[in-house]
């Protein structure tokens, strides 16, 4: 019980150099999905035409994400970062599923008065 205090109040002072949350989503990000279906395909599938633009969108958000947390080391804009590549991830796994996407917008315009 000692050891996990102490490890949670390093932690908390930053007494780490890099987070270790932050390798795993690196990671997971590479090799997940690459080892249930191969890496070219997967490439093939994410830069399809109708998933390009959530596709580069959630690269950009996980490139912002670690910029924010090992550059800048700001834990509020990582954290925004983070929700946005969430929402991005969410958008990209619509775009699986048939209508999904147009769904989720005719629902947005009908509760939240916005259109995605």
């Amino acid at each position: 019980m000692k050891i996990l205090k102490a490890y949670a109040h390093s932690l908390l002072r930053r007494e780490y150099t890099h987070p270790p949350l932050v390798y795993f989503r690196v990671l997971f990000l590479c090799f997940c999905t690459a080892f249930l279906m191969g890496p070219e395909q997967q490439l093939r599938m994410m830069f399809d035409s109708v998933r390009v633009y959530a596709t580069v969108i959630y690269i950009g958000f996980v490139i912002l994400a670690l910029i924010c947390a090992l550059w800048i080391q700001s834990k509020i804009l990582t954290l925004l970062a983070i929700i946005c590549e969430i929402c991005a991830l969410i958008w990209y796994c619509l775009s699986y599923i048939p209508f999904a996407r147009r769904i989720v917008s005719d629902l947005m315009v009908r509760f939240c008065d916005t259109e995605l």
